[in-house]
């Protein structure tokens, strides 16, 4: 893929970069590693202070970031604005919260016979994060505020559909006042994410992106001997049981399957309802779909844009014709709109069988699955059968339901009667080729730290 701005609502490249020189790149690295030499020194309040700048910042700017992120990929205004606020939220929650997530961590002297014994937490260098363009600023900034906040370095591999949004990122952190180099990104192809993850002066990595991707990254870092925390694939069940208010369940139900134009790892995917309301949630979920509006993300009155690319059109395409091929039921949508850019429209399926690729892997676009099950065991018994675990989510009043859920669903978050979604506040990671590691709160700083033992003996 060219390193380009092109445009989802027509097709057309709008802007074009030039991929870094070997020259380049390597003066890059270079300066990255000598910025962590000394800004592993600086202080968490220092460090504070910059991140607050940089929320100030961006607050000031959310309109003409918003725009840039839907020209990029095709979210609508709406959604981008929201992106742009929660990240603004990061910032500051790490500028809150990072010092005290700092602070040494004591343990028993007296039991392992020490004056004093404690766990102190440090950067240690240089992380490279490979990111992917669904959430072009909020994905990125996941890594980035936690990570500067640990007095980490930062080398941004975006997806080179949305180069802007990178570079603009690079631009947010210097003028806050990080010192130079502290957060620098490359426009580089994926083939050269080897070279840089192979160098000695990158000390790990976190990508978030599809299964293969995580699959070459980890399979590099394990040969490297590096720490690398994956987020990948999602093909979250939402399970709706009889006890539930429906018209709530299915409100959230459409807006967690066309979230960002259907291009989420946490959207609800695969829809397992009750029996004894299956009929009521399908007519509710279905005339709801039907009543958005496609079009024109920068309109007010759109509530789903074009999906990002080209390529991922074909794919979302791909699944449905195999599913309706192989006997699936269209509820509604099923065919590409005519006229111009990568439009998809809100598609319900349902009468998915094994023999279906949908039924395994991750349909990344506005396309629902819907499944009819006799009982909670039942639903959990055909959503744990995915090999993804990343989001759940249930709706249920009845306290019961609700603890075998959380005990039994096999997912790195569990969501019940809201829609799943991602807080700086809370951990987000998933389980099984969803990845591993965490991102956010205490947990996503501390993946990228060295937790240093410190013994101290009686005095002689």
């Amino acid at each position: 893929m060219a390193i380009a701005t092109t445009s989802p609502v027509t097709g057309e490249v709008l802007r074009s970069f030039d991929e870094l020189t070997p020259e380049e790149l390597e003066d890059k690295l270079a300066r990255a590693a000598a910025a962590a030499a000394s800004y592993r020194l600086t202080s968490v309040e220092e460090r504070a202070g910059w991140l607050q700048h940089a929320a100030e910042r961006l607050e000031k700017e959310i309109e003409s970031v918003s725009r840039m992120i839907t020209t990029e990929m095709g979210k609508t205004f709406r959604a981008a604005e929201e992106e742009v606020v929660k990240c603004v939220r990061g910032l500051r929650f790490y500028a809150i919260e990072g010092p005290a997530y700092l602070r040494d961590l004591d343990a028993d002297a007296a039991r392992v016979g020490a004056k004093q014994t404690f766990v102190t937490y440090q950067p240690i260098g240089v992380v490279l994060a490979v990111m992917p363009w669904n959430l072009p600023l909020w994905q990125a900034m996941r890594f980035a505020a936690p990570a500067l906040t640990a007095g980490n370095v930062g080398l941004l591999k975006h997806a080179s559909n949305v180069p802007q949004c990178a570079l603009y990122l690079e631009e947010l952190f210097r003028d806050a006042g990080f010192p130079d180099d502290v957060f620098q990104t490359l426009l580089i192809s994926a083939g050269r994410v080897e070279q840089v993850l192979r160098d000695p002066r990158v000390a790990a990595a976190t990508l978030t992106g599809s299964e293969p991707a995580g699959r070459s990254v980890a399979t590099i870092a394990g040969s490297e001997v590096k720490k690398v925390v994956l987020e990948l694939g999602g093909s979250d069940p939402f399970i709706v049981m009889p006890s539930t208010n429906l018209e709530r369940a299915t409100d959230v139900a459409v807006k967690a399957r066309c979230l960002n134009n259907g291009q989420s790892c946490i959207n609800g995917k695969r829809f397992f309802v009750h029996r004894d309301i299956a009929d009521a949630f399908i007519e509710m979920f279905v005339a709801k779909m039907d009543a958005l509006v496609v079009g024109d993300p920068m309109e007010a009155g759109t509530d789903v844009g074009p999906l990002a690319t080209e390529s991922g059109r074909r794919d979302v395409e791909s699944y449905v014709d195999d599913a309706i091929a192989k006997g699936a039921t269209v509820l509604l949508g099923g065919e590409r709109p005519a006229g111009p850019g990568w439009f998809y429209p809100p598609t319900v399926l349902t009468s998915i069988t094994p023999e279906m690729r949908m039924y395994h892997e991750e349909v990344f676009g506005p396309v629902a699955q819907v499944w009819t099950v006799s009982s909670l065991e039942e639903a959990l018994q055909e959503a744990n059968g995915h090999p993804y675990g990343l989001g759940s989510n249930l709706w249920s009043e009845d306290e019961a339901e609700r603890e075998l859920f959380v005990r039994d669903v096999q997912s790195g978050m569990a969501f019940i009667n809201g829609n799943t979604t991602s807080y700086p506040e809370i951990p987000f990671g998933g389980v099984k080729r969803s990845g591993y590691g965490r991102e956010l709160s205490d947990l996503g700083m501390r993946e990228f730290m060295n937790a240093k033992t410190v013994w101290i003996g009686q005095d002689a």
